[in-house]
C-alpha cells in the first residue's frame, strides 16, 4: 500500500493553493521536525528563513545517508522524508524557522520544535516526539505522575512567545509525544491566539489526566482536536482522551504500528479502519488499571530507579541501550543490587500486580468473546426455529 513517500510523489506537483492542506500534509511536517537542524534552521530571535530545499541541501551536506540508516530510533527515515519535499513543489519552498532542540538531563526534558510556513500562508507548528535520547523517553514515562511536564510548560510558553500577530492561520500538531505537547501547548496558550488555531493534530500520541480533559480550556479546544492512532496503537492510547479519534491501517504490527511510515495513505487521506486491534485495547486496559493501583510516588520511584540505573550504565541514547555490550548489562544488574530492600520489594509488588492485572483482562476478555458466540448461537437457533415453525403453519 502507499505511505508518505508515495503521496509527495502523487500530489507534489500541486501547491497549497492549488491543493488545500490535508491529513497526510500534517503527519510529513510531524515528521520534519525529528530531523536535526540544529546551525541550519534559525532558531527564535533570529532573522530570516530557510526554504525546505535549501535545509535539504545543508543537511545532506553535512551528514551521510550510511550513517543515519545505522541509527536504531524509526524516527530516522525523516531525513529521507525531507529529502522527497525537496524534489516537490508543495514543500520545496516551504519556509523553516524558530527551530528549537533542548535536551536537559537536569530537567528531564528533550523538547523540539519547528515551524513552517507554507505557500498558502498558513503556519504549522511541529511539535517532536520522543528522539533517541534516554532523556526524552524519560518524559514519557514522567507524565504517568506529574500533572505537567517541563516539555508542555516549554510548548505553551514558545507558543506565546513565538506567534505573530499576523499569523491568521495556524495549525499546531506533532507525533507520538509531541502530539500531547501539540494538544497541551493548544489548550493552555493565550486566547488571543487559540482563535487563530484552526486545528490541533495528534498523531498517535498520548493522553492526559482526567483531570485535564475534564477541564474547561480542554473542553474550548475539543472541537480542534483531531487524533489519529494506528490500529495497534500502543502509545497513543496512554493516558485518558476525551476525543473522537480516527484509526489508520498500518502495514506494520505491534509497536512497528508507531513508526509513521507505515501508516497507509489513499489519494489526500489515510487508508481508515473501524477501530483499534483488540490486542490494544487489552494492552491499554491492563497498563491502566495496572497505573492506577500504584500511588503517584511510587511511579516516580520506579521511574526514578529505572533511569538511575540506564545513567549509572552509561547508557544515554536508544542506540546505546541497544548496542549495549555485556559488560554493561552486567553495570545494569549490578545497580538493581544496589537498591535499597524497600525499593526492590516495589518493583516486585508492582511486577506481581502487572502480571495479575494483565491475566484478569485477558480471562475478562475471552469471558465475554464466549459470552457473544453463545448469544450469536442462541440467534442463529432462534432464527432456525422461526423459520421451521414457518415453514409448518404453511403445511
Amino acid at each position: 500500500m502507499s505511505n508518505l513517500m508515495d503521496y509527495l510523489d502523487w500530489r507534489g506537483d500541486l501547491t497549497f493553493r492549488e491543493a488545500p492542506f490535508n491529513e497526510v500534509d500534517n503527519l510529513i511536517l510531524a515528521q520534519l521536525v525529528y530531523v536535526e537542524f540544529a546551525g541550519i534552521v534559525p532558531a527564535p530571535g533570529e532573522e530570516g528563513t530557510i526554504t525546505v530545499k535549501e535545509a535539504c541541501e545543508l543537511f545532506f551536506a553535512a551528514h551521510d545517508r550510511k550513517e543515519i540508516m545505522e541509527r536504531v530510533s524509526m524516527t530516522k527515515t525523516a531525513a529521507f522524508v525531507l529529502e522527497k519535499m525537496a524534489q516537490t513543489e508543495r514543500f520545496c519552498n516551504a519556509q523553516l524557522f524558530g527551530y528549537i532542540n533542548d535536551i536537559s538531563k537536569e530537567e528531564q526534558s528533550q523538547f523540539s520544535v519547528v515551524c513552517v510556513r507554507l505557500d498558502d500562508k498558513s503556519i504549522y507548528v511541529s511539535f517532536s516526539g520522543t528522539d533517541n535520547t534516554i532523556v526524552g523517553w524519560r518524559e514519557n514515562f514522567n507524565m504517568g505522575y506529574l500533572s505537567e511536564t517541563p516539555g508542555q510548560l516549554k510548548a505553551v510558553d514558545y507558543l506565546n512567545h513565538m506567534v505573530k500577530e499576523d499569523w491568521k492561520k495556524i495549525r499546531v500538531g506533532g507525533h507520538s509525544k509531541g502530539g500531547n505537547l501539540s494538544v497541551y501547548a493548544s489548550v493552555k496558550c493565550d486566547r488571543n491566539i487559540q482563535k487563530r488555531i484552526v486545528k490541533v493534530y495528534s498523531n498517535d500520541g498520548p493522553g492526559f489526566s482526567e483531570e485535564m480533559i475534564q477541564s474547561k480550556e480542554y473542553q474550548r479546544m475539543l472541537p480542534k482536536i483531531k487524533t489519529i492512532l494506528p490500529e495497534s496503537s500502543i502509545v497513543g492510547m496512554l493516558l485518558e482522551h476525551q476525543e473522537k479519534f480516527e484509526v489508520v491501517k498500518s502495514s506494520q504490527s505491534g509497536i512497528q504500528q508507531h513508526d509513521a511510515m507505515s501508516w497507509e495513505v489513499l489519494g489526500s487521506h489515510f487508508v481508515y479502519v473501524e477501530e483499534v486491534a483488540p490486542q490494544s485495547i487489552l494492552l491499554d486496559e491492563t497498563m491502566k488499571k495496572w497505573i492506577f493501583q500504584l500511588t503517584k510516588e511510587q511511579r516516580e520511584e520506579i521511574v526514578d530507579t529505572v533511569f538511575s540505573m540506564l545513567d549509572d550504565a552509561k547508557i544515554y541514547t536508544v542506540d546505546d541501550f541497544y548496542n549495549s555490550k555485556w559488560k554493561k548489562v552486567q553495570e545494569l544488574m549490578k545497580a538493581k543490587s544496589k537498591l535499597s530492600p524497600e525499593t526492590q520489594e516495589l518493583f516486585s509488588q508492582a511486577l506481581r500486580m502487572l502480571w495479575k492485572t494483565g491475566n484478569q483482562t485477558v480471562k475478562k476478555s475471552v469471558k465475554q468473546a464466549v459470552l457473544e458466540k453463545v448469544e450469536e448461537a442462541n440467534s442463529l437457533f432462534s432464527t432456525d426455529k422461526s423459520k421451521k415453525s414457518m415453514k409448518s403453519s404453511k403445511k
